[in-house]
Parts: structure tokens; C-alpha cells; sequence
């Protein structure tokens, strides 16, 4: 079987009562995590904008996560993915470099809500075969992040999770992959400059994969080699890779017990240095006045993702991607929440001010794709130095967040996305997974905003 077919044949063929207990355990997890994400994302910078412009002429029956308004599925995809990733709060597979939930719930959320008999178990197979495609898809890599694999390996996921639920045979899957090739797109040029085009490109690799299962059922002929061909992903996106272990993997090992919660809604590659900045203060007492500079010695990732100058005047998506500003503000606030990046935030000048004075440094690790290990040096004032250690990075499965940290999150972005919902709630309802006979129900408990 080509790579497409197996991609194809593993997602029709899951069964979601024969998964591991562990796997159905983190696929329920995560996807409580993810929905919250999306609510909160109603809320995000130009999520507003992003909806209007969706919204013009619109008719459809899909409902939008924390949002009342309804919107054709294909519409409805790429909103909900958008305000999933639009705060860099998603939940990630470090070694894969990618947010697999994004693309792949976001078009599931659109799909399920315009069409809310869909059973659980088909619902929750769909989701851990997207995650699994998607991430194969990253793993495959071995080269140099040159695309944003989020979009580009995304809309496969989201295709193959489509094409579970819709029922799909084998042949109508491929050529559904062939068509998001063609659909496919993904550039890190907006990461470079702090665009938001990083969560439109998300959208549209959700929106994307509706079309390509549309015109795949529409007995449309899509590419059959859409991974491995001359001009398939690979040779496009990933020319330096090795697909041969993950698809050895495939059906034997689940991504979704590897993925990592975020707690703070920033670039992954922040995520280190903020929680060493956090235990600078608590355990060493450190205070602003105190700083020389802050170095944060890391792999190359790292550098070349959050490494960038905090300054006056940065976009939004700019100063999620910064570690010296997330630094920064960490040492004031303890933290970098969802209330970071208001205008008044980015605007203050204490904390512009020490942003100054941290610096990320490249390491000699040779792994293109590492987060960790990593090292914070405080230079006091006095000549002093102070290190922290960075072993592995809070939320991921080797420091996992605890189930109070977890509830308080999804709590904060249920609320942060005005809907009147509680975590336990919300969890409650995807607990029943299992024994859902329509999935519409959880679809309807994240979209009723707040009256």
C-alpha cells in the first residue's frame, strides 16, 4: 500500500472502544482542553474581523465555538480553527513541531454541530486519527522547520478525521487526501514578522480539508500519491525526511498520549524560559532591580522561534512569539496569561525595560526540533549568577500538568470567552463519550455565549 492508502486505511479502519484505555483517556482530555481553547479565542485580536468576514452571505447550520451565529460548515471550520490557534494556547506534539488539534477539531467542530446525530465513538476515533496523521506527517521531517507544519501536515489530519466520521471507503479517502495536497499551504513567514497569519493559515487548512472530502464524495479524482510522490508532501514540505518509522508506528503507537497542554497561551518555545522566570522569583526571590540580563540557553528552536527583540509598538502575535517581552513580564506578574496582551500590557514600559535585558543563546544541541534542555542565567547587578535548569517543559508528559492546573485553565478560557460554562461541566460532557448517541450536545455547551 502506498503511505496514502495506509494514512487512509488507518483512519477508516479505528475503533474507538478497542483503543487503550490511556488513549481514549488523553483523546477526552485534550479535546476538553482544545474546546475551551476555542471559546476563549471568540475573544482573541481580530477574531471579530475574522468573523465578519466569513459571515458575509453566509447559510449554513454549523454552529461557531463561543459564538452564537451559524455558518456553513466549510466557513464554520475555518473560524473555529482560527480562534483555536489565534492565542497560541492549543495544545502541541513537541518532537513534531505542531498544534494537531487545530485544524483537525476545528473541522470536526463545524462538521458535528451541523450535523449532531454523529455518534461519540465515531466522533472520538475521528479525532485521534487526525492526530495521528498529522503528527506522522511531522515526524517524518528530519530536516530544518522551513513550513508551518501546523497547516501543511494539519489539513491532512483534518481530511483523514473527516473522512472517519463522513464514512468515507478507502478510494473516496485517498482521493480526499489528493485534493488537500492541492489545498495545501503553510509559510513561517508570518511567524517571522508577528502576523496573524499563522491561525488563518490553520483555518484554512481546516476549511480545506471540508472542501476535500466534499469533492472527494462528489466522485471527484484526487492525486493518490498525495504523501510520498514526486510532487507530493514530502518532496514540497519535507524534502530532508524518513517516513518508514512512522508508518511502522502507525496503529501501534498513538500521538495523542504524546501531545503537551499549554498553560500559558504563548509560542511552546516560550514556555521554558517562562517557567524558569517564575521559579527565579519564588524560589530565589529575585525581583526587575536585581537583573543584569537574563540568558536563556537553549537549542536552536528555540532561537530562531521566541529569539526575537521585544519593542514598543509589536503586534499581538509578535509578542506571543517573544521571550524577552513573555520573560519580562513573567517577572512582574508572575505569569503570562491571557490578559498579556491587551494594547495597555504591551505598551508598559517597565517591562519593555527589562525585556532589554534578556537574551536567548543557542546551545550545541544538534536536534533540530528540541525544546529542552535548557538553561536560564540571571547576571545580578552584584556579579552574581543564578541558574535554572530546564529539563522538560511544564504541560508535556514529562512534567504534566496536574488536574487542578488543568481545570483552572479551561475555567479561565471558558470565562475569558464569556460563556457560562464551568470546567467540570465541560469535562463531564466529554467524559460521555463513549456512550454519546449524538455528539451535538457538546457542540451546543461551547457555543451559548453569556447572556
Amino acid at each position: 500500500m502506498t503511505a496514502s492508502e495506509l494514512f487512509a486505511a488507518h483512519a477508516l479502519g479505528l475503533d474507538w472502544r478497542a483503543l487503550p484505555s490511556a488513549v481514549r483517556d488523553a483523546a477526552r482530555i485534550f479535546l476538553a482542553d482544545t474546546l475551551a481553547v476555542g471559546v476563549a479565542g471568540a475573544r482573541a485580536p481580530l477574531a471579530a474581523e475574522v468573523m465578519a468576514c466569513e459571515a458575509v452571505g453566509s447559510h449554513g447550520g454549523a454552529r461557531i465555538l463561543g459564538r452564537t451565529e451559524t455558518l456553513s460548515v466549510r466557513q464554520a471550520a475555518f473560524v473555529n480553527a482560527f480562534q483555536i490557534h489565534a492565542q497560541e494556547f492549543d495544545c502541541v506534539h513537541e518532537p513534531a513541531v505542531l498544534h494537531p488539534y487545530s485544524a483537525v477539531l476545528g473541522a470536526l467542530a463545524a462538521e458535528c454541530s451541523a450535523n449532531p446525530g454523529i455518534d461519540g465513538a465515531r466522533f472520538g476515533a475521528a479525532v485521534v486519527a487526525g492526530v495521528d496523521v498529522a503528527v506522522s506527517l511531522g515526524l517524518a521531517g528530519t530536516g530544518k522547520l522551513t513550513f508551518f507544519r501546523p497547516a501543511v501536515a494539519g489539513i491532512f489530519g483534518a481530511t483523514c478525521a473527516l473522512a472517519r466520521v463522513r464514512g468515507l471507503d478507502q478510494l473516496q479517502a485517498v482521493a480526499a487526501l489528493g485534493h488537500a495536497l492541492c489545498f495545501a499551504a503553510g509559510t513561517m513567514q508570518a511567524h517571522v514578522e508577528g502576523t496573524p497569519g499563522l491561525a488563518l493559515q490553520v483555518g484554512n487548512a481546516a476549511r480545506g480539508a471540508v472542501a476535500a472530502v466534499d469533492l472527494a464524495q462528489a466522485g471527484l479524482a484526487g492525486a493518490r500519491l498525495s504523501v510520498e510522490g514526486p510532487f507530493g508532501f514530502l518532496a514540497l514540505f519535507e524534502p530532508a525526511h524518513d517516513l518508514a518509522p512512522v508508518l511502522a508506528r502507525l496503529g501501534r503507537e498513538f500521538a495523542v498520549i504524546e501531545l503537551s497542554h499549554k498553560p500559558y497561551p504563548t509560542g511552546r518555545a516560550g514556555h521554558g524560559g517562562i517557567g524558569a522566570v517564575r521559579r527565579l522569583v519564588c524560589e530565589h526571590g529575585i525581583v526587575a532591580g536585581d537583573i543584569a540580563a537574563l540568558r536563556y540557553v537553549a537549542p536552536s528552536l528555540i532561537a530562531r522561534l521566541v529569539g526575537r527583540p521585544a519593542k514598543p509598538g509589536m503586534p499581538v502575535a509578535y509578542a506571543r512569539l517573544c521571550l524577552p517581552y513573555l520573560a519580562a513580564r513573567t517577572m512582574f506578574y508572575g505569569t503570562a496569561g491571557l490578559e498579556a496582551f491587551s494594547p495597555e500590557a504591551l505598551a508598559e514600559e517597565r517591562v519593555l525595560e527589562l525585556a532589554g535585558r534578556v537574551h536567548v543563546e543557542v546551545d550545541d544541541n544538534p536536534d533540530l526540533a528540541a525544546f529542552t534542555p535548557a538553561l536560564l542565567r540571571c547576571v545580578k547587578l552584584d556579579g552574581k549568577v543564578i541558574e535554572i535548569a530546564v529539563p522538560a517543559l511544564a504541560g508535556s508528559p514529562a512534567s504534566p500538568l496536574s488536574e487542578a492546573e488543568l481545570r483552572c485553565k479551561i475555567q479561565d478560557c471558558l470565562d475569558f470567552g464569556g460563556v457560562a460554562l464551568s470546567a467540570e461541566t465541560l469535562i463531564a460532557a466529554v467524559a460521555e463519550l463513549d456512550h454519546s448517541a449524538g455528539i451535538g450536545r457538546l457542540f451546543h455547551l461551547v457555543s451559548r455565549p453569556e447572556p
